[in-house]
């Protein structure tokens, strides 16, 4: 099949032991996915400590730096809030495909138009313990941001991908960035965003100049005339153009509004000259982060005019918010690595599905509720070595949680005595 979107579905089956044997298997994984999630959330609740005490110690030492039009040997050394319009006279240059712009950064998206295999499982326990995997296969063509390697198809008759061109994403950033009398140093200038479409104003010249860098002769003729479906003839008379610049986008194929499997476009972003709020520390003509007393470093742009005030506000909410990303990262980890270490429980019970699907339903409430006890317990320790107030209040639930699932537990063993 060789349409738009084709698809095909496979069914295997697995028996009960083989079933058994990759669920021991997992156990390790498990154990593997628990000790990365402790790792990883007894690391984030040190590194939130750390942030917010460096932001703190960072609202304390900084200064409102009142005029940026000349440097100010007075505050060398400082830590400053200054608001101001970052410029810059650099024009930055594609050297790929000749693409020019005076923006503080230059940026180029490739994409590829490309058969992509999509796929969807639906698993179904069989009397017996066993367990039939019933997985369909699409196939669809989409623009994707990378060459699809279609000889792992499942299927690859009929999926066959090709590329006119490769490229790859990049950006370009202006060296230099004046804010006033002072200079924006790199670690500032990548953090200005903003970012908008590059008007492309290619000739039809440029394009089949292009064109010949792109598809020489030996290439058309060989390869891409199979590929468009194009007359040889045509293409070697120049009939048919195989470049073509669209508002942002360089469109490397026959049809822009008709794409095939193997057309490119290459499409171009610019960040402007724009009024930006930082808080950095003084270094002669530049900008260095804060360094505070516990080694973190701490530096903040924002886009456009804000007091000193909303942006360590906006510092102290960005910490919080990635400290509370962390730790549900590190509970899911944790409660998928109890239920891995618990899988062969369920399996063993799938001899008969509907005692499985019992058994799985406990033994996912069990892992849910010792997944959670461990998180908190891991938490409370990094708190205590931390913030030892609420680690011991967190400690505390832990241990309430370990209870009640030891009184479930002895519960439903005098029900079953009963």
């Amino acid at each position: 099949m060789s349409g738009d979107n084709d698809s095909f579905t496979e069914v295997t089956s697995t028996g009960w032991f083989s079933r058994i044997g990759n669920s021991f298997k997992g156990i390790g994984a498990g154990l593997v996915l628990i000790a990365l999630a402790t790792g990883l959330m007894y690391w984030n609740e040190g590194r939130a400590v750390r942030t917010g005490d460096a932001i703190a110690e960072a609202e304390l030492a900084t200064e409102a730096l009142p005029d940026i039009s000349k440097v100010d040997s007075a505050f060398n050394g400082k830590t400053v809030y200054a608001t101001g319009r970052a410029v810059t006279e650099d024009e930055l240059t594609d050297g790929t495909f000749g693409v020019k712009a005076k923006a503080i950064s230059l940026r180029r998206k490739v994409e590829y138009y490309q058969w992509v295999e999509e796929k969807k499982t639906e698993k179904k326990k069989k009397l017996g313990g066993g367990e039939e995997t019933v997985t369909t296969y699409s196939y669809v063509k989409k623009w994707v941001g990378s060459p699809v390697n279609s000889q792992s198809f499942k299927r690859s008759a009929g999926h066959e991908n090709t590329t006119n061109i490769q490229a790859e994403n990049a950006t370009l950033y202006a060296s230099n960035v004046p804010f006033g009398g002072y200079r924006l140093p790199d670690f500032l200038i990548r953090s200005i965003s903003g970012e908008r479409a590059l008007n492309l104003s290619f000739t039809e010249e440029q394009c089949a100049e292009l064109q010949k860098a792109f598809f020489p002769r030996g290439q058309m003729t060989s390869d891409l005339g199979k590929y468009v479906g194009m007359r040889v003839g045509e293409m070697l008379d120049g009939a048919a153009s195989l470049v073509h610049a669209q508002g942002n986008t360089l469109y490397f194929g026959r049809l822009p509004n008709n794409p095939k499997v193997g057309d490119v476009r290459v499409s171009f972003f610019e960040v402007p000259p724009a009024d930006i709020s930082i808080i950095a520390k003084i270094n002669g003509d530049t900008f260095v982060p804060f360094l505070a007393s516990n080694g973190n470093k701490f530096s903040k742009l924002s886009m456009g005019t804000h007091d000193m005030g909303t942006m360590f506000a906006d510092a102290k909410s960005s910490n919080q918010t990635m400290t509370w990303i962390l730790r549900v990262v590190g509970v899911l980890l944790c409660i998928g690595g109890f239920k891995a270490v618990v899988a062969p429980l369920q399996v063993i019970a799938d001899v008969v599905p509907l005692f499985g699907n019992i058994v799985g339903a406990g033994t996912g409430l069990v892992a849910g509720l010792i997944g959670l006890a461990w998180s908190f317990v891991v938490i409370a320790i990094a708190w205590i070595r931390f913030r030892p107030v609420l680690g011991a209040c967190l400690l505390g639930a832990a241990l309430l949680l370990i209870v009640l699932l030891f009184l479930k537990g002895k519960k439903r063993k005098a029900v079953q005595a009963a």
